[in-house]
């Protein structure tokens, strides 16, 4: 009876049985078969290889090249990745009960019903706020009335747009670019419901809350208005998904009849736009890792749009300009300038086509100390965002451009701060937005007069609920690298955690194109420090955190795996001094992060007990050889071209998936989007077989968790991305001996 009743089963209910035999059976960790592919490093006929490619072409075997499917939609890929979803799911089961609990401790510090901070722009104040239960934000505006730094308690609430409705029915849904026109009666806003960073833009009439006829597809980005509502301005890609050209729309009519008035031929160059603070100015920016080109078109000038070149492209030379008054503010590495110097030229120079280098004019002296990162211009002041002391700064001018800074001072010995949102020009006050370790993001009107007794107004503290600044403690500390440099690391603990003795930590890093990891407020670290976690961020050579040198000429092209010595460095420094372990010691990187773990792992793997790899970024080689694969020609200005003899051995020297080599790898935690443009699903995949082929530990795991409905930045459902978060955190907590921890 039970042979006639399997065979029944059997033949009626495949997909019962394929379910009882799965639940009976464990799942081996997925190996993706072996098919030899050859990829060529140099010169390529009819491809673009760089200025200077190999003529006598190298070739190296690729046996996992049949993961790459640029439409993915091969069965056979989408199926070894469901494999790996299915491993991961089986090997972490026994940690869903912590994974609940992680996520509920994060809904208990989310104050889930919110405003977040308004912001002045004409006759209104505008702001986001979130509903409990809703995963996605409403924009609103109130009239300004009389209110000063936020509205009248009373002023009446008009929702412009839900992005919940927008995104029902979509598993991801990104939202940017929601901005009024000139006018404040239209409302533009940009939307992506693949994660694949393309935009289709929509237009809503605030009176009637009717959408209007015009749709654009295909944008990079956000639109930017010009003086009125008659006409937007966006940008397009290229297949390999450069922004590449600019285009004018005149609304009413349909995108086909839109005017390109700029393009960009050369592959290493980016195209941007954005208007001037004045409304007067587009700006437009043609961009590589090195080199800028600007334009301006005057916006009120009438309908021709003609481009007014600022400075040529000239290799090296970087420059962003802001409009005030008379002039064009320029703050440029222009002589050598690695931190920037702030520069002027006059509008009446630009515009009679006399722009050029040779005519800008020092502001103040070059401050080799002082890096200048932004400028936001006020009727009145100048205000300066950039780095000294290895932190974020702000420094205050007059309007006259005397040439006199005024830095903003703050309590905190670590902190990170940067400017607001600051649509006024006619104000004595500068929006800012502060936060540390253990301050919450705060948002503050600055005034700018000396004079005034009462200098930082606050607008708004987010609210994290079941927290209290005073249990945490954070410090800086300096581990010394192989050549003697001194990297820095913040560093965050509960106060009940004792430092001088071994404690479980966290080490984080990222470590390219000059991007700084700030020691600002983190609310998702919590479930960490309460469990006596001492997390530490790595301020490695490649960011920016000690200014532009850091990166430029210590953290990039033949100076890269200064990235890397530096991380382990600091890793070293945190177990040599007794704080850690390495069978206590988890690490983090995400993107080119991920560049950084995959390294870290090959030269060190007996230095850590987990590492979680987002995004990684860990096919260097192949990735960078290949102009159609996106990012790849822009970038050859930050890693270097393989396609040359000057960077292939050196980049192949720290390519973490050509490195991978037999011996005992940590636990690796692996996470990845099917649509990610930036670094693509194949990466990750191929990195996680290679990863289990060469692990000669049986102690540890390799486990890939690709998500196929996101791309590079993780779910947009803010309630999905906790979950996440929690799913991460548990596999942590638990390779590092604290599944079972209770809070501190």
């Amino acid at each position: 009876g039970q042979m006639f009743l399997a065979a029944r089963i059997c033949t009626a209910a495949p997909r019962a049985q394929t379910r009882f035999s799965r639940a009976m059976a464990k799942l081996a960790a997925p190996i993706a078969r072996q098919e030899p592919r050859e990829v060529v490093f140099g010169a390529v006929e009819g491809e673009n290889r760089g200025a200077n490619p190999m003529k006598n072409v190298v070739k190296r075997s690729d046996p996992w090249f049949w993961l790459r499917d640029d439409d993915r939609k091969s069965e056979e890929i989408l199926g070894h990745l469901r494999s790996e979803n299915a491993f991961t799911e089986q090997e972490v089961a026994h940690l869903k009960p912590l994974m609940d609990k992680l996520y509920d401790e994060h809904i208990s510090h989310l104050k889930e019903t919110d405003d977040q901070a308004p912001y002045r722009s004409g006759d209104w104040f505008y702001y986001t706020r979130t509903v409990k239960g809703l995963s996605y934000k409403f924009h609103c505006r109130k009239p300004a009335g009389d209110g000063l730094h936020v509205p009248a308690a009373d002023a009446a609430e008009q929702v412009l747009l839900d992005e919940n409705k927008v995104a029902e029915g979509k598993p991801q849904c990104v939202v940017q670019g929601v901005r009024p026109c000139p006018d404040h009666k239209l409302l533009a806003y940009s939307v992506d419901f693949k994660g694949d960073e393309t935009y289709a833009v929509r237009f809503l009439d605030l009176a009637s809350e009717e959408y209007l006829p015009d749709q654009l597809e295909g944008v990079t980005g956000a639109v930017v208005w010009g003086t009125t509502s008659e006409w937007v301005f966006y940008r397009t890609q290229d297949e390999a998904k450069r922004s590449y050209k600019l285009w004018r729309h005149k609304m009413g009519q349909k995108q086909d009849e839109d005017v390109c008035l700029f393009t960009e031929a050369d592959e290493l160059f980016d195209v941007h736009h954005g208007k001037s603070k004045s409304g007067r100015f587009l700006v437009l920016e043609s961009a590589s890792t090195e080199t800028t080109e600007a334009y301006v078109i005057d916006l009120e000038g009438g309908n021709d749009n003609k481009a007014v070149l600022i400075q040529e492209r000239e290799f090296e030379l970087r420059y962003d300009i802001e409009h005030l008054g008379e002039n064009f503010l320029i703050w440029t590495n222009k002589d050598k300038a690695v931190n920037r110097r702030l520069m002027r030229v006059s509008v009446a120079d630009v515009m009679a086509g006399k722009g050029g280098q040779e005519n800008w004019v020092e502001v103040m002296p070059y401050d080799s100390t002082r890096e200048i990162a932004n400028v936001e211009v006020f009727k009145d002041f100048v205000a300066i965002e950039g780095r000294q002391d290895g932190l974020t700064q702000l420094w205050l001018m007059n309007g006259n451009l005397d040439g006199v800074l005024t830095r903003v001072k703050f309590q905190e010995e670590l902190y990170e701060v940067s400017f607001g949102v600051n649509k006024v020009m006619d104000t004595p006050f500068l929006r800012l937005e502060y936060s540390s370790l253990t301050t919450p993001v705060t948002h503050y009107d600055y005034d700018m007069r000396s004079e005034s007794a009462e200098r930082f107004h606050l607008v708004k503290r987010v609210e994290v609920l079941e927290f209290d600044p005073a249990s945490y403690v954070c410090s800086r500390l300096f581990a010394k690298a192989p050549d003697g440099t001194q990297i820095p690391m913040s560093v965050v603990h509960h106060k009940k955690a004792d430092i001088k003795q071994s404690n479980p930590c966290f080490l984080y890093g990222y470590g390219s194109y000059g991007i700084c990891i700030d020691p600002g407020f983190n609310r998702t670290l919590l479930p960490y420090l309460d469990r006596g976690v001492v997390y530490c961020i790595a301020h490695i050579r490649g960011g920016g955190e000690m200014g532009r040198w850091w990166y430029e000429e210590q953290g990039k092209y033949l100076m890269k795996r200064n990235t890397f010595s530096d991380f382990i460095a600091c890793a070293d420094h945190l177990v040599d001094s007794g704080m850690t372990t390495p069978s206590r010691l988890a690490i983090e990187g995400r993107s080119a992060g991920g560049l950084l773990m995959g390294n870290v792992l090959n030269m060190r793997p007996d230095l850590f007990q987990i590492a979680v790899a987002g995004v990684p970024f860990v096919d260097l080689m192949t990735t960078m050889c290949d102009p159609s694969i996106p990012l790849t020609t822009g970038e050859w200005e930050e890693w270097g071209n393989p396609n040359e003899w000057k960077y292939h051995d050196y980049m192949l020297s720290y390519s973490p998936l050509d490195n991978v080599r037999p011996q005992p790898y940590p636990n690796v935690l692996i996470t990845a989007g099917l649509h990610d443009p930036r670094v693509a699903y194949w990466e990750p995949t191929k990195w996680a077989t290679k990863l289990r082929l060469n692990n000669t530990s049986e102690q540890t795991q390799i486990l890939l968790k690709m998500d196929l409905e996101v791309g590079h930045f993780s779910a947009s459902d803010r309630y999905r991305y906790l979950k996440e978060k929690a799913f991460e955190q548990a596999i942590v907590l638990d390779k590092i001996g604290l599944a079972t921890a209770s809070k501190l």
